[in-house]
């Protein structure tokens, strides 16, 4: 064989990437790059050289730039507090110190949060697979699985293949097996495209073809020289600085004098050669490396060839031929787990990063699944996810209950016939909880135990790429209900104790466990435990396309009190003991990261305390969040509803907790109920409104009336009078009459309550009404846009009357509380004069209402009287417990 790409052979090449809609994902390690400079030597007499540093990308964004200021929002906010200034200003440099650090391990942030192309299991285009893991308290490391009789000495991390590093990564390598009858690879280093049947190897044209044809092509005469004899500048070298005579032996050779030193003695020695300027650069600096010169005009030339990459190619070949050749080490579908020897004796785990996982097994350990399908089962993308809106209609849903059947329900049901529901229905996203794989159902998923798996009691990886590709075929984004602020304490499945040692990704003693859920709390100022988290956030929007996340429960992580204390409002609860403030600079990176690498992405907060700085920019001290949640309106609500009468609603109390939030109100996400209800037990709105009313007798009556028409005041305040997002559970918008109860001992295990019963809305009746309600009440900003075009204008709030009126642009909403007492015209302020139309009124027969309007009334005339401050005036109907949104169609110009 021809030898002129030797020094070539011994460095892997990336595999070839395809960024359409329809290739498959397959995740390759990464592989070292061809070098495109010419050969150099570099050398100081007396000493070798240094090894030399591969270049990397230091910049440190926020370092001397300008637009950076660590309390900027402060002042937005009229915020003037001196101690949590100074607290901004200190977590700043908090903030540049750690990426400082990250970047002394990683190349850059995009490669600190994406660990998934290197850790756990992958294809390597050498006929192998690949794995590595995290575990620096581990003795050994194997992977154990049916693939090879579980044995923990087959395939383990050996001596030679990387096997363990300083930082406490393991690698194993499981290689293919040569079938009967094949003969090894002629190349060692032979590659194989595991995606298509033929590939440019399978030519029929030999390797050593191959070789010659790079060599007559790509090299010029004399330019392959020192690839042939690579040694040759070296002796060169050696015999300048030792003579013809050197020392051949380590002990031959005598010590080596001071650099600068030996090298000016070098020096005069040969300064009256006339060429001696021509063999090495002296630039004249101290402990200078000095560089043979080589012809520039060659030199210029083969910095501007590309690596023969293209000839490399041509000895690749395909799935077909690797299928012949080889057996997989580790099939599809195989079970596996790691296996670590530890000071605590032999443990099996789940990877840490393992893809898809059975973390129950009928009772047995739970083992993760090789998940490597072949090119035609593998799912291939269709639709590009949707442009953002610049408002979001949330619907929330849970996969598993998403039946009506009292079973767990699949990926492949709630894509078939919920997510063409929620079209129609009128939202533009939805947001799943209870996606990442967690071992108890009952938690509804917020117990995570195998981060980077979909569950699979709902289905595999592609029926999940299915239902996001699907669902973005029909405009919706898909959100992810996302649990970094806790983890499973499962020691046999999760990630505790994972390899013996009580702090390999968590805190030790009080700080590692939650005060009252009994989950573990994540070591995030350790390095490779933020490397885990950030690509784990990565990985769900590379791997499966999502378009966003909702952070769950941000107050148990930035608190170390778990966010159980109570808040008085002071500033300093903000900063002080408490504060875990690794934890905050954590949701930095992770929304820096995130809208760097993916500009489109959504990130939501959800923090009952409000944290100052949320969806403030990171570059003037925010967190950098895109929206946040504000749970208290939900709870209100709840109280209004279980304890107190209906005279007795305060509407200031309404408006203060809907909309007197005034830092980012554009940015509040609020929602009158949400999945709350099926982790605490409580029951649905529907169900305290309605009772068994419904079920006992579906004919109108006066607390029927009553639930119907709060139901829907409720929901359209919350949706109309404060932020850009709002948020639905699955199947409150038609008023589902039970609650969420997921199957546990408590109940006998029953899926009785664990299933939505969509077979309501094929009858007549109120469940239909409330359904044409919530859609008519989404077009409000489908149509009209408005959500999005303006912010609201709280003008009216009448205690007495229980009335609250506002603006949005030309749209007034208006809305009476009082049970009882009804208006014939009752007066509210407007700016413009003109005409104004009804377009939404919750009273109408067609919503479960009384019909008490009129189609006569809903035309109305501003009257030239100021009223709440307003220029004009306008005098509406207004029944009791009902609500109107009029539309500006008319402007009289006076």
């Amino acid at each position: 064989m021809i030898s002129s790409l030797s020094l070539l052979t011994q460095i892997p090449l990336p595999p070839t990437t395809d960024g359409s809609a329809g290739s498959r994902s397959i995740t390759y390690r990464r592989s070292v790059v061809f070098p495109t400079k010419k050969w150099r030597c570099s050398v100081s007499p007396g000493q070798p050289p240094p090894p030399k540093h591969r270049q990397r990308q230091s910049k440190n964004p926020e370092s001397g730039e300008k637009g950076i200021d660590p309390v900027g929002f402060l002042s937005k906010s009229g915020i003037t507090h001196k101690g949590f200034a100074l607290y901004l200003r200190e977590r700043y440099k908090s903030l540049k110190d750690l990426k400082d650090e990250i970047l002394t391990r990683h190349i850059d942030f995009r490669d600190m949060a994406s660990g998934f192309e290197l850790l756990g299991m992958h294809r390597n285009v050498q006929h192998r697979v690949d794995f590595m893991e995290w575990a620096p308290g581990a003795r050994y490391c194997a992977i154990v699985g049916d693939f090879n009789d579980w044995s923990p000495t087959e395939n383990c991390a050996r001596e030679g293949h990387y096997g363990h590093d300083d930082y406490g990564y393991w690698f194993v390598i499981l290689e293919d097996k040569l079938r009967d009858g094949e003969e090894p690879d002629e190349l060692y280093f032979q590659q194989y495209n595991y995606i298509d049947d033929y590939d440019k190897g399978d030519s029929g044209v030999t390797a050593d073809e191959v070789f010659q044809k790079a060599n007559d092509e790509y090299w010029e005469p004399g330019e392959d020289r020192f690839v042939k004899s690579r040694f040759e500048i070296i002796a060169k070298l050696y015999e300048q600085m030792f003579g013809p005579n050197g020392p051949q032996t380590e002990e031959e050779l005598e010590e080596m004098r001071e650099r600068e030193t030996d090298y000016e003695t070098w020096k005069e020695k040969h300064k009256d050669d006339p060429n001696f300027n021509l063999h090495v650069i002296d630039s004249g600096k101290e402990y200078d490396i000095f560089n043979v010169i080589d012809d520039p005009v060659s030199k210029a030339k083969f910095r501007a060839k590309k690596p023969p990459i293209a000839y490399w190619f041509e000895t690749r070949k395909g799935r077909k031929a690797w299928l012949k050749k080889y057996a997989p080490a580790i099939p599809h579908g195989s079970k596996y787990r790691v296996y670590f020897n530890t000071p605590n004796g032999p443990l099996e785990r789940i990877p840490a990063w393992a893809t898809y996982v059975n973390p129950e097994a009928d009772g047995n350990q739970g083992y993760a699944i090789h998940w490597e399908p072949p090119p035609e089962h593998a799912y291939k993308w269709k639709h590009n996810s949707p442009k953002v809106p610049k408002s979001l209609r949330i619907y929330e849903a849970h996969i598993g209950i998403s039946g009506s059947e009292p079973k767990i329900a699949s990926f492949s049901e709630f894509t078939e016939k919920v997510l063409p529901y929620v079209k129609d229905a009128g939202y533009n996203a939805i947001q799943l909880i209870g996606v990442v794989e967690h071992k108890d159902y009952f938690t509804v998923g917020y117990r995570v135990t195998n981060m980077f798996a979909v569950s699979s009691r709902y289905g595999t990886p592609e029926d999940f790429k299915r239902l996001v590709d699907v669902a973005h075929g029909l405009g919706l984004l898909v959100f992810m209900d996302i649990v970094h602020s806790y983890s499973a304490a499962d020691e046999m499945v999760g990630l505790s104790l994972f390899d013996g040692s009580n702090d390999c990704y968590f805190h030790t003693g009080k700080r590692g466990q939650h005060k009252f859920w009994g989950t573990r709390m994540f070591k995030y100022e350790d390095l490779d435990v933020l490397h885990y988290l950030l690509s784990n956030l990565n990985w769900w929007v590379v791997e499966y396309h999502v378009d966003g996340f909702n952070f769950h429960s941000l107050a148990s992580m930035m608190y170390t009190h778990n966010g159980f204390a109570s808040f008085t409002g002071d500033m300093e609860e903000f900063y002080n003991q408490y504060v875990d403030r690794s934890a905050i600079l954590y949701l930095i990176l992770a929304n820096e990261i995130l809208h760097t690498l993916h500009p489109n992405i959504i990130t939501i907060a959800e923090d009952a305390t409000l944290y100052p700085g949320l969806c403030e920019p990171t570059s003037q001290g925010g967190l950098g969040f895109d929206y946040f949640v504000n749970p208290h309106a939900s709870e209100m609500w709840l109280w209004f509803l279980e304890n107190a009468q209906d005279s007795s609603w305060s509407m200031s109390k309404i408006v203060d907790t809907l909309a007197g939030i005034n830092r980012n109100s554009d940015k509040m996400l609020l929602y009158t109920e949400n999945h709350n209800q099926s982790i605490s037990g409580g029951r649905s709105f529907a169900e305290i409104l309605y009772g068994q009313t419904l079920e006992q007798s579906p004919v109108m009556n006066d607390l029927l009336l009553r639930g119907c028409s709060l139901h829907k005041m409720i929901r359209l305040i919350t949706y109309s009078i404060s932020g850009r997002a709002y948020l639905n559970f699955m199947g409150n918008e038609f008023g589902h009459p039970k609650r969420v109860e997921f199957p546990m001992s408590s109940n006998g295990f029953s899926f009785s309550l664990a299933n939505r019963d969509w077979d309501l809305l094929a009858k007549e009746g109120v469940h239909q009404n409330l359904l044409s309600f919530d859609k008519d009440m989404m077009d409000l900003e489908k149509t009209e846009k408005v959500i999005s075009r303006w912010l609201p204008n709280i003008h009216h709030v009448n205690d007495t009357n229980m009335v609250i009126s506002y603006l949005r642009g030309p749209f007034l909403f208006i809305f009476n509380f009082h049970p009882a007492n009804s208006y014939e015209r009752y007066s509210v302020g407007v700016e413009e004069a003109g005409e104004y139309q009804v377009i939404l009124n919750s009273d109408e027969k067609k919503y479960s209402g009384q019909g008490s309007i009129g189609q006569d009334q809903y035309f109305r005339k501003t009257i030239s009287r100021r009223v709440d401050g307003m220029r004009n005036c306008i005098e509406v109907p207004l029944p009791s417990r009902s609500a109107q949104v009029y539309k500006l169609t008319r402007i009289l110009r006076v």
